[in-house]
């Protein structure tokens, strides 16, 4: 196993969860622009089953919620396991922004 890195991937709108060059998870979202800035809404986070039980879903939360909260956005958290996360992580607390329908409508269907 290579080191086990977080990559910012703004093109796929995507933090990407690496082993060596393998992708072996992902926390994806979408940006919604409004007066106050920019609201990052986390949607769907996932790790590669052969990397179950190592803390890597945790990893990939902290570098993209970090990550968002120093480029100063906010985190608006759709996913169940980023909003469970953020119930652990009160550092982010004065980042998140409760979901409202204008952010659910610009998530992906299916």
């Amino acid at each position: 196993m290579a080191e086990i890195r977080v990559e910012h991937r703004p093109e796929r709108r995507r933090y990407a969860l690496l082993d060596g060059e393998k992708s072996i998870g992902a926390a994806h979202y979408r940006e919604l622009e409004t007066p106050g800035g920019i609201e990052r809404v986390f949607f769907h986070t996932v790790v590669d089953e052969a990397y179950a039980g190592q803390g890597l879903a945790g990893k990939l939360a902290s570098a993209a919620l970090s990550d968002t909260v120093e480029q100063g956005h906010k985190i608006v958290p759709v996913c169940p396991y980023i909003k469970v996360y953020v119930t652990k992580h009160h550092e982010y607390d004065a980042s998140l922004v409760k979901p409202t329908p204008e952010h659910l409508a610009i998530l992906p269907k299916g």
